[in-house]
């Protein structure tokens, strides 16, 4: 029996894996994240390791008419070799592109990044973290000097008198850390929710804020006017660890409760039951997720929430804080190390010369051969088969996770040449002129960063099958054929003690951690700079990360979604997850389990609305934007807003919902507007 951590989200849960008589066997463990329990994906995640559609020998094809087929594996290296020389050679670095995953170990988030810049030298690099929550990092950088989600471990929560979660449904997305909030309710706490639907997790508040989507801005601004209005800000706190905060509080003058409420949709009175619930507490926390960061104003509404925060005194205060909920399993980590557009490891700018030079240094080459920043990764997808010929995709299925999908689609096939690694044959693999089979979670180490900054190890429980390679194999077998300078090792540990060297001095500094003290200590906590540094569970205790160590208020106004409704589109379109499926479904829709219990998308409807369309429960409704169709199957209920649909976003084909979201982006992050577009009702 070996112990290891769930594939799935950024919680990260121990578990352990042993050979059965069917194949490997699940259990779960003591972890801190998880205490022993896991969710349905986790129990059921030894069917990925035996899954029948999994991949063990390369496949390409000479044309995109013809069918894949089985190749060596030097055949399919050097074909992916020899089309980012021609391809270069042709249009110039910048035109191949890598797009990375928030599921990469870090050893293999860094080795991609360090890839892309010293072997191919392209600025074209990015990955489907930057559809996580890039709004959230952002903000944090902004307001604190750094980005770590949670800057707390989870535990904190449990002794919360009021927790303000806004957009967040964890008793789907990630049920185990719902024993922190059973753990806070049962000692007397108070849980807020903010969200358009009455999710589970709305279900067990004690206040739920049943928003319009995308005034969640207007929202925090409104509370806040009320902090202010009632004589509750922490004054001595904002005078000695903020500034700029004149500036906010005239801004929020003009969110008074009546104006907020025509906004938002939220009534006075529960306005004011919110306040009175989070200026009561000795210990609060505000925490966001996706629901309030995928929008094109993502970056400001969490600015907002940070403000609300930083006016009751909490960030910074043992026990009390605000924080993100991190999605992907390496969400945090995927975006420290590299494969971020502007970022280098140790989460430093890639336009920083000292930091150039410090991860030059690290990586044997000279500083002025790194490329600068390059798109974000919508707009990398967005050049497909224009600006980008060639395209490298590891840990990713773009063809269903990106807004506005088809657009994406088409360039894809306009692509000189597209080659992916993948465990199973996504959508996107399937598009591919050369596919690559890798090793998965429970077959490689590598080490992860979950949602409170803990580094973890993943460690390989069982051997990956036959024919089968890591993605640590795949870089250094091209990085050799494209004769990149440097060394390129491919043992996990050693990649490790590169990125530390790395990461040395960085925000996200991993030198003093090491693969024996994350083993003992079950995880470390970033940032940890010597090997005996204790880590950082609780950050800006005595200062944050700013130059003069205090906390930046930020002024922000609401403003309308990038696309309001009209006539011809009157409806709310919103999108999530289901507790079943994960991301773009390519794992979770091969686990016989998962796939009984939600076989295919739905759309929830308010009986009203559905009464005016004529639509019965069970029956299939079209949902059309002006960027395309989505179908599922009609699922009444009073949970959400009469002027709002919701539909998960985990199926490809008719059923995708990304054929119908909007790629409207945040000027900061760069994040798109996922969560509201407006859509028309049709039934099929």
């Amino acid at each position: 029996m070996a112990a290891t951590h769930c594939p799935y989200c950024a919680l990260q849960c121990g578990m352990t894996v042993s050979a059965g008589e069917d194949g490997p066997a699940i259990g779960a463990r003591d972890f801190p994240t998880n205490r022993g329990g896991l969710c349905q994906k986790g129990w059921t995640s030894a069917e990925l390791l035996r899954s029948p559609g999994r991949l063990t020998t390369p496949l390409a094809r000479d044309t995109r008419d013809e069918p894949l087929r089985p190749v060596s594996w030097d055949d399919a290296l050097d074909r992916i070799a020899t089309a980012i020389t021609a391809t270069q050679q042709r249009h110039g670095r910048d035109a191949v592109g890598v797009f990375g995953g928030g599921g990469l170990t870090n050893e293999k988030a860094y080795t991609l990044g360090k890839f892309a810049r010293v072997a191919l030298r392209t600025r074209s690099i990015d990955y489907n973290g930057r559809f996580c929550m890039s709004s959230a990092a952002a903000a944090g950088i902004r307001a604190f000097g750094i980005d770590r989600g949670l800057p707390f471990p989870l535990p904190d929560l449990a002794d919360a008198d009021a927790i303000l979660l806004v957009g967040s449904n964890p008793a789907e997305t990630m049920p185990p850390f719902t024993r922190w909030l059973s753990a806070q309710e049962s000692r007397g706490g108070s849980l807020i929710v903010v969200d358009p639907r009455l999710t589970p997790t709305a279900r067990r508040a004690r206040l739920h804020l049943q928003v319009t989507p995308g005034t969640d801005l207007a929202l925090a601004n409104g509370l806040l006017h009320s902090v202010i209005a009632g004589g509750h800000v922490d004054v001595d706190y904002v005078r000695e660890r903020t500034t700029g905060f004149d500036a906010v509080a005239q801004v929020a003058a003009s969110y008074w409760p009546e104006r907020v409420e025509r906004i938002t949709g939220v009534p006075v009175a529960d306005q004011k039951a919110a306040v009175e619930l989070l200026v009561g507490a000795s210990r609060a926390v505000v925490l966001t997720a996706r629901g309030a960061e995928q929008h094109s104003k993502g970056v400001d509404t969490v600015s907002s929430l940070i403000n609300l925060a930083l006016a009751l005194g909490l960030p910074g205060t043992p026990g009390r804080g605000y924080g993100c909920l991190t999605g992907q399993g390496n969400g945090q980590g995927g975006r420290e190390h590299g494969q971020k557009a502007d970022q280098l490891p140790g989460y430093r700018k890639l336009d920083d010369p000292a930091a150039r030079a410090h991860v030059a240094a690290t990586w044997g080459v000279d500083p002025a051969s790194l490329p600068g920043p390059g798109p974000s990764a919508y707009e990398l997808l967005s050049g497909l088969g224009q600006e980008i010929q060639a395209l490298l995709v590891m840990g990713s299925n773009v063809t269903v996770s990106v807004p506005a999908s088809r657009r994406v689609q088409d360039g894809l096939e306009r692509l000189e040449f597209l080659a992916v690694s993948d465990v199973v044959l996504s959508e996107t693999a399937a598009r591919a002129d050369v596919v690559l089979p890798v090793a998965q979670w429970a077959e490689e180490s590598g080490t992860m960063t979950n949602l409170e900054g803990r580094v973890l190890l993943r460690s390989r429980a069982v051997a990956p099958p036959e024919g089968v390679r890591t993605d640590l194999d795949v870089l250094a077998g091209l990085a050799k054929r494209l004769d990149a300078p440097g060394s390129w090792p491919t043992e996990p540990v050693v990649v490790f003690d590169e990125l530390r060297r790395a990461s040395a001095g960085g925000p996200a500094d991993y030198a003093g951690i090491t693969y024996e003290r994350i083993a003992a200590e079950d995880g470390v906590f970033w940032p940890c700079p010597a090997d005996d540094h204790p880590g950082t569970p609780r950050m800006f205790l005595d200062r944050f990360a700013t130059p003069d160590g205090r906390a930046r208020f930020v002024p922000v106004e609401h403003r309308p979604v990038a696309e309001e409704l009209d006539a011809a589109y009157p409806v709310y379109l919103t999108t999530g997850r289901v507790l079943q499926h994960y991301q773009s479904g390519a794992q979770t829709r091969r686990v016989a389990a998962l796939v009984e219990a939600q076989p295919e998308p739905f759309v929830e409807i308010h009986p009203d609305l559905a009464e005016q369309h004529g639509l019965e429960e069970g029956e299939r409704v079209r949902v059309v934007s002006r960027r395309g169709t989505a179908e599922g199957l009609v699922r009444i209920t009073e949970t959400i807003r009469p002027d709002t649909v919701f539909m998960p976003f985990h199926w490809s084909g008719r059923g995708s919902v990304n054929r119908v979201t909007i790629a409207a982006l945040d000027p900061v992050s760069r994040m798109p507007e996922f969560k509201v577009c407006a859509v028309r009702l049709e039934r099929v």
